[in-house]
């Protein structure tokens, strides 16, 4: 069995192994990570040899730390890394190269039906009918995103999302409240088989499956990184939020909302929570919490979204889509059936 991990911000870690009636056999780890002492790797494969093939990627980072000699430096892979890299191979887990990757960027869609699409297209993945695409949303009105699990009236302003035109919408993935105004934000979701991310937590996955985007904003040069669990950040404040939901269908949705240019002093009166936040901060604006893009590479929003996609497609390669006439039929149809009603809005009051 084989598997790779690359680490975010990392190196890759290789490993290849067989399972003989149950236990781990002739283990052998690589990559382009550094480690000193040179027979620190003798020790670490033979720590993880004899271990069970059921054995959880704690287990399996326990064995490998306690083999390290007390002087032993690793840079770029830790003992966590080697553990998903071996869980990954046990479960046959895909890597990013093994798909036919698609991109969408086309037309923008009102907040609901924003929703519907994306349990359209993550269940039309997880059927084989459509191969793993990337989608770059596109707003022409303004709405705030709730998590499944958040509270309506505890999230949002009602009256001041009605008085400024904020539809209210409720997404199938949990995380906190995304406040879009058209223009304002940049939004892309990840439709991929669950093959991409066996072997990994939810906490790996989420670094994992935005490691492209944080190369992307890298190459613009803002020093962005991962702030687990789900946060893209940089020193000078927080670029965005990322949410997660694994369907029964075979299927992960992955989705990411940056500030381009955000009206902080706007979202602090329709959301509720970021009033709070802000109190809590010792914060009067949020424009001091969160730095949008512009402010940081000055470059206009439609730039920075040519960069992610030719990141993306240079490292994992992608061919131009777009959303059939049959995915935007089922994503209406669920717009009447779930997302446009009362009780999917205020399931969680």
């Amino acid at each position: 069995m084989h598997g790779e991990y690359k680490v975010p911000g990392g190196k890759l870690v290789v490993v290849d192994l067989d399972v003989v009636d149950g236990r781990i056999e002739n283990f052998r780890l690589a990559g382009d990570f550094f480690l000193e002492p040179d027979s620190a790797l003798d020790q670490i494969n033979a720590a993880v040899n004899g271990l069970s093939e059921s054995s959880d990627a704690s287990s399996i980072a326990s064995a490998v730390l306690r083999a390290l000699p007390g002087d032993a430096t690793l840079l770029g892979f830790s003992p966590d890394a080697v553990a998903v890299a071996v869980r990954r191979s046990l479960a046959r887990a895909t890597s990013w190269r093994d798909y036919d990757w698609q991109l969408i960027h086309g037309d923008p869609y009102p907040p609901v039906l924003q929703m519907a699409l994306d349990q359209v297209l993550a269940e039309e993945v997880g059927s084989g009918r459509r191969k793993p695409t990337l989608r770059i949303w596109e707003w022409n009105e303004p709405g705030v995103v709730i998590g499944s699990f958040q509270s309506v009236k505890n999230e949002v302003d009602i009256e001041n999302a009605a008085k400024y035109g904020f539809q209210v919408v409720r997404r199938i993935s949990g995380g906190g409240a995304m406040f879009m105004e058209a223009g304002s934000v940049i939004t892309y979701s990840i439709y991929a088989p669950t093959d991409l991310v066996h072997g990994m937590t939810f906490a790996d996955s989420y670094a994992f499956l935005d490691e492209w985007v944080i190369t992307a904003l890298k190459s613009l040069g803002i020093e962005a990184f991962y702030q687990p669990l789900n946060d893209i950040t940089s020193p000078t404040g927080k670029i965005g939020g990322a949410a997660q939901k694994r369907l029964g269908t075979g299927a992960v949705l992955h989705h990411v909302t940056m500030s381009y240019d955000m009206d902080g002093d706007r979202m602090v009166e329709v959301l509720r929570i970021g009033r709070e936040k802000m109190s809590d901060k010792g914060t009067k604006s949020a424009n001091k919490r969160v730095d949008p893009l512009r402010s940081q590479t000055g470059l206009s929003r439609a730039a920075i979204i040519e960069r992610m996609e030719g990141t993306f497609t240079g490292l994992y390669g992608a061919s131009r889509d777009d959303v059939t006439a049959e995915e935007l039929a089922k994503a209406r149809q669920l717009v009447v059936e779930k997302f446009g009603t009362e009780d999917w809005l205020y399931r969680v009051p």
